[in-house]
């Protein structure tokens, strides 16, 4: 080695020796590769099975997450995809080893892949661990979405739907109508328009969509745009105001605040002035459009509006549209294809009657059904070649008489009944149809409700009921008009001046009258009029005349089964009403002056009486007669109390809502324990009461409660009563008033206990612990209460509202929290909604290891809450280093779309610098009168090319804005053209 030094010299033998080394390190890892084959090849099989079932994790938690209108997220997408493309790798390196086990240089090089390999599957296995959400929500829009039936595929309907669309994007016009016959397709060509302006949010900011009625006039456009504009009315009540000036001039003023906004009219029938409605111009300046369908070129015109002609559908479209509506099988059967054509063709290229027939045939089979079928359709002979209202009717008719099925066909004769545009809520409807006795008396309700459910789903199939918004049915006007057009004279609906005018007029109530409707007349007095119609079955009178019913007019109406009056202005009933002894339902709804019914004693076939919301002072003589009676409704009336005795005698009850005003409603709980209710809204007077009714309650047997408890002493206003009375969504609801119970029943829902100062702490609440689906817990005005909630309760809390209570402190009795493993699993991980008002002590709400539950968090609302000083708690040191060792996502509320903070004179802190609200899912921030907030931890997905979502509005004041810290300055810049400032 001296020898070699001497000769190469100190610097080349440093060089030479390092060239050896590599060489040697290289020969050690190639040997390692070959002789730990095995063991690489191994290990790398227990790698793959790891990542497999973490593959197997997500993909079983993405399907759990992927909601209609959600979409997986590209980023794990992408990774699903490089799992699938590393196992395929793995093979391979398998099936080399399989073949070359004992030669060397296959056997090292599987070595060398099995390593590189096992780096891959680990740095695969690391990205898996998402810890968010793996799907998107759908964008949000301001508008109404609507379930269309798509006509898309048809030129001919396309090419009106790009009409129209280029008119809206042009600016030479601001008023567009859609023209065509009733049944063409008018309406799903404007909701998909409207669908696609929802997603467009770049051309308008809003989408107004009005149906209007026929007969429609001023007054009502002006109520159902300032429904639309204003769902709670609270802002624009056009109610007060009588004058149709005076409305317009509130409407104008509301709607000059919406810009950008395409306001939609659908099924115009006359032609209006916009300044007489309250519509204001659309010009370039406020970007706004009037778009509006009609079956009159007239009305279009009258309205200066530029139109748009819908037109039949050619041969060719009407085929293929039919073929995709009741499937290409039919096609099958040989030689059937001329006769399904000339099916198609009796339709004569009218959307509605192809979707309907197609629906109707979509179980025929065979060549002798369908030539049935075209001989029905073909007798009586049409006469004309066009298609006009009788060939239309001929046409809609096919499809109901194919219904075979009478309680489907009188389901839609009993829709008819109604004004055009009506909208039914499915389950009023489904009571409507037993009511009639359309759908058959079954044991128990839920059974009737099933079958109303089927019958009605069973129309919507067939396309003869149409679906609204809220599952909501309604029928098309040519349905509505066909059925008519059936029923001939047995049937009579009308509304304003026509049921006015049919009302007053005695020789118009024909002998063969079954069913008659009116509604909306302009309130003169009942008419002394003594209607002859002895087959007349159903009389429903929704809010027309008032005033005293004349004796008369119920004496030669012995056969009626149906008789419902909604008025507040009836002021007292005749006694004749005494006589109507085949009477099965009565209804008297919302009749606030009316303080007295006549004797029922006669009325023994009565099944359902409903007084809701009537002024009754007395329970009606006779009501202990009524032993068929299944249905009992006192709700909102001024009766004290039922006497005892009564209520034992009505054992076929189902139905009883009896709580009405304050100390109104008494009942006897004896009683009401010995009936078999499934429904059953009540107030009891005694805590005793209430628990020895809940304690006889077997689990299940009551499918909707609302129950008020209350003592008898207690002070109660009618403010309270109201709130009490409509309080909570839910299905299964107890209010407590001021009084101290022991039971909650096992399923119940929503739960408010207000004005219980003897509530001093979650223990003296016991009858939590037996809550299983609470979802809704509201506490109000409960002075001594201190902590709201044990972490011992798990059931699935959604909401929580809290207010007024002075000496809340915490909202657990366990307030100190060192660790995220002390918060049991699942704590607050539904909630969605919390609401504090009014509570000065409380100083912070959420400790730091919550936050990990509070995912689905959408609302919060923090309002006057004198000594709050911190939204979340700052978190330990040590709870600090547990989240930074574990590597936890640092963004908070996921969810949340609402954040109000208001009149909080020392919040300091929303939470601890080290956590951000990512603004994805925000549309509202609402900051007022808090001086002391130092920090708004908003943050972007990606601040360098993110962007706010457009919906988000952002109110403060332009002060606090200023002096607020932010984390990135790029948040704010974009943030700031979302504020309005006060």
């Amino acid at each position: 080695m001296e020898k070699l030094a001497q000769f190469l010299g100190p610097e080349k033998l440093n060089q030479v020796l390092e060239l050896v080394k590599k060489i040697w390190d290289e020969i050690g890892k190639l040997y390692n590769y070959h002789s730990s084959a095995g063991d690489h090849v191994n290990n790398l099989n227990r790698k793959w099975k790891e990542l497999e079932c973490q593959k197997t994790d997500v993909e079983e938690k993405m399907k759990s997450e992927l909601f209609p209108g959600k979409r997986p997220k590209r980023e794990v997408q992408l990774w699903l995809q490089e799992v699938e493309k590393i196992n395929g790798e793995i093979q391979t390196i398998e099936e080399e080893g399989g073949r070359g086990i004992w030669k060397y240089f296959p056997r090292m090089h599987m070595g060398k892949l099995a390593c590189q390999k096992i780096q891959e599957v680990e740095e695969l296995y690391r990205k898996g661990g998402f810890k968010d959400s793996l799907v998107l929500d759908p964008p949000v829009s301001h508008g109404e979405e609507f379930p269309t039936t798509t006509l898309v595929g048809e030129s001919t309907t396309e090419k009106t739907i790009e009409r129209v669309r280029e008119h809206l994007l042009d600016e030479k016009f601001r008023r567009i109508a859609v023209c065509g016959m009733g049944g063409i397709g008018k309406t799903t060509v404007i909701k998909q328009i409207n669908n696609d302006l929802l997603k467009e949010r770049d051309k308008f900011d809003n989408v107004i969509w009005v149906t209007v009625s026929k007969p429609s006039s001023v007054f009502k456009l002006q109520e159902d745009i300032a429904r639309k504009l204003d769902p709670r009315a609270q802002k624009l009540d056009l109610t007060n105001f009588e004058d149709e000036t005076t409305r317009a001039g509130r409407l104008n003023n509301e709607l000059k605040n919406w810009k950008r906004y395409v306001l939609i009219l659908d099924d115009m029938w006359e032609a209006f002035q916009l300044e007489d409605v309250g519509i204001p111009e659309p010009t370039a300046t406020n970007g706004c459009k009037l778009l509006l369908t009609t079956r009159s070129l007239e009305v279009s015109k009258g309205m200066d509006c530029v139109s748009i002609k819908m037109k039949l559908l050619s041969e060719e479209e009407s085929w293929d549209l039919f073929l995709k509506r009741v499937g290409p099988d039919v096609l099958n059967t040989r030689d059937i294809e001329p006769i399904v054509k000339e099916v198609v063709k009796e339709c004569a290229g009218l959307p509605l009657a192809i979707v309907t027939i197609a629906a109707s045939l979509k179980t025929a089979s065979g060549v002798s059904e369908w030539r049935n079928a075209l001989n029905e359709l073909r007798t009586p002979k049409k006469g004309a070649k066009y298609v006009n209202a009788a060939a239309i009717f001929e046409t809609l008719r096919f499809s109901y008489d194919r219904l075979k099925d009478e309680g489907l066909q009188h389901c839609l004769f009993y829709c008819a009944l109604f004004c055009e545009d009506h909208e039914f809520e499915r389950d009023e409807l489904i009571e409507d149809l037993i009511d009639e006795g359309i759908i058959e008396r079954m044991e128990s309700r839920q059974a009737e409700f099933d079958r109303g459910h089927t019958m009605l789903n069973k129309l919507e199939r067939a396309y003869l009921l149409e679906t609204g918004i809220d599952r909501n049915v309604k029928l098309h006007d040519l349905i509505r008009d066909m059925a008519l057009e059936i029923a001939g004279p047995k049937f009579m609906g009308a509304a304003g001046d026509r049921a006015i005018d049919f009302m007053q007029h005695e020789e118009r109530w024909g002998k063969d009258l079954e069913k008659v409707y009116l509604k909306d007349g302009r309130w003169p007095e009942f008419p002394n009029i003594s209607p002859r119609c002895p087959k007349l079955s159903t009389l429903l009178l929704d809010n027309i005349f008032c005033g005293s019913i004349p004796n008369s007019f119920f004496v030669h109406l012995r056969g009626l089964k149906v008789l419902r009056i909604c008025h507040r202005w009836i002021t007292s009933l005749p006694n004749s009403i005494s006589d109507l002894e085949n009477l099965a339902t009565l209804r008297l709804i919302s009749c606030e002056y009316l303080y007295h019914v006549p004797s029922l004693a006669k009325l023994t076939a009565l099944r359902k009486l409903d007084l809701g919301w009537s002024s009754i002072e007395e329970i009606p003589h006779g009501l202990e007669m009524l032993v068929n009676l299944r249905y009992l409704n006192l709700q909102g009336t001024r009766i004290p109390e039922i006497p005892s005795g009564i209520l034992s005698k009505l054992s076929q009850l189902q139905v009883l809502e009896s709580s009405g005003y304050p100390k109104c409603g008494k009942l006897n709980v004896e009683e009401i324990v010995s009936l078999k209710l499934e429904r059953f809204n009540g107030a009891f007077y005694s805590a005793d009461d209430y628990n020895k009714y809940v304690g006889s309650l077997k689990e299940g047997r009551l499918s909707h409660y609302r129950f008020i408890v209350r003592e008898m002493t207690a002070k109660i206003d009618d403010s309270e009563f109201w709130h009490a009375s409509f309080w909570g969504s839910e299905d299964k609801c107890v209010f407590l008033d001021n009084c101290n119970v022991s039971l909650l029943p096992k399923d119940a829902q929503s739960l408010e206990i207000n004005n219980c100062d003897n509530l001093r702490s979650s223990s003296d609440a016991p009858y939590l612990e037996c809550a299983r689906e609470l979802k809704s817990i509201s506490i109000v005005e409960c002075e001594e209460l201190e902590d709201v909630l044990s972490y011992s309760y798990t059931f699935p809390l959604e909401r929580l509202e809290l207010e007024y209570l002075g000496k809340l402190q915490v909202l657990f009795r366990e307030e100190k929290v060192a660790s995220l493993l002390d918060i049991p699993p699942g704590t607050f991980s539904c909630l969605r909604q919390f609401v504090i008002e009014g509570c000065p002590n409380i100083k912070k709400l959420f400790t730091p290891g919550l936050l990990q539950n509070l995912a689905h968090l959408e609302e919060i609302r923090v309002i006057g809450c004198e000594r709050l000083e911190e939204i979340i708690g700052a978190a330990s040191d040590e709870v600090e280093e547990e989240i930074e060792e574990e590597g936890k996502d640092t963004s908070i509320f996921p969810r949340l779309r609402k954040l109000v903070l208001y009149n909080i004179p020392r919040l300091e802190t929303i939470c601890s610098s080290s956590n951000a609200i990512v603004c994805d899912s925000l549309q509202e921030i609402k900051i007022l009168e808090c001086p002391k907030l130092k920090r708004l931890p908003l943050s972007l997905r990606d601040e360098q090319l993110s962007s706010p979502p457009s919906s988000l509005r952002i109110t403060t004041e332009k002060e606090r804005w200023e002096l607020l810290e932010w984390d990135n300055q790029a948040t704010k810049n974009a943030l700031e053209p979302l504020c309005e400032f006060r």
